[in-house]
């Protein structure tokens, strides 16, 4: 069971800061560290593998620093965004050339079966040269596995993958977190995400957001805005009513759909007036749902509170 600390962390290039002064904690599981382009991300994954100093603050790894630790680095498995692969090597010969560096004593057996892990093997005699992008993040992937780390760093692995690659991989990952190995993948996409992480650390603009599941997240952010589609018997007259109520900041009623789209700044006033204003007013409610229950809404938020 492997836990990285990440212990008030900064890095900055000049005048530039790209991580600014970020303390988390994550073990065994799946974790999302999500953000956009530009976030900080990669250069934080780079200071957790130990290839990248801080500028300020530590990283460890089960207590022990990971820079500059070739004990450490032997517990860490990275996959970079960078392809920086050898375009005149086969897929097989890389992976190998990794098991080598990590002094493994059947190197072309853990070569084989990194690469089996990640269903490549009918491409692995190619050129790395002639891979599609999402061949080529597979590859990388079989390196970083092939001496069995304890931890997975990987910056944004599902980019070009195709959806079968993806969901592969997805499974790849539930069952090294089902193992008890500590995975961490940073993305940007936010279904990814969503479908596969137990836990949830948002990076904007190089400062830590928010962390915990999609709900916790929610749940610490209380004076987000909701949404709700509503539909009733009487969308105008309930428009009308809801308008007039303070917890409401906005209605918009949706021809298409047959439905009101209301936006409420006080969840647990308007979740208990709904019910009320309707009965009162002799509106029989149909339907009552969130429109922005997805991680996307939440991330959003995120970004535009920064």
């Amino acid at each position: 069971m492997s836990e990285v600390f990440v212990d008030h962390v900064s890095r900055w290039y000049g005048n530039v800061v790209a991580v600014n002064d970020i303390t988390m904690t994550f073990g065994p599981g799946i974790t999302g560290l999500l953000g956009p382009n530009g976030a900080g991300k990669s250069t934080l994954i780079h200071m957790m593998a130990g290839f990248l100093a801080p500028s300020a603050g530590a990283v460890t790894l089960n207590g022990e620093r990971t820079r500059r630790n070739e004990k450490i680095y032997r517990e860490i498995g990275l996959v970079p965004e960078r392809e920086g692969l050898y375009d005149g090597l086969t897929g097989r010969a890389f992976v190998r050339a990794n098991a080598k560096l990590h002094g493994l004593p059947g190197p072309g057996a853990a070569a084989d079966r990194a690469i089996a892990l990640v269903e490549l093997q009918g491409a692995q005699d190619r050129d790395v040269g002639t891979y599609s992008k999402g061949m080529k993040q597979r590859i990388k992937m079989a390196s970083a596995l092939v001496h069995d780390p304890s931890v997975l760093l990987l910056d944004e692995p599902f980019n070009g993958m195709d959806p079968r690659q993806r969901m592969h991989l997805m499974d790849l990952l539930r069952k090294m977190a089902a193992e008890g190995r500590t995975v961490l993948f940073s993305s940007h996409i936010l279904e990814e995400v969503e479908q596969i992480a137990s836990n949830i650390q948002v990076i904007v603009a190089g400062r830590h957001a928010a962390s915990g599941d999609f709900r916790e997240i929610r749940r610490l952010m209380t004076n987000r805005p909701h949404s709700y589609l509503i539909r009733s018997d009487a969308n105008r007259r309930l428009a009308a009513l809801l308008i007039a109520d303070p917890p409401t900041a906005g209605v918009e009623l949706d021809r298409d759909r047959d439905a009101l789209r209301v936006r409420a700044v006080d969840f647990q006033r308007f979740t208990m007036q709904l019910p009320r204003l309707a009965r009162d007013a002799n509106v029989r409610l149909y339907e009552v749902a969130p429109s922005d229950e997805s991680l996307e809404s939440v991330f959003s938020y995120l970004i535009s509170s920064s």
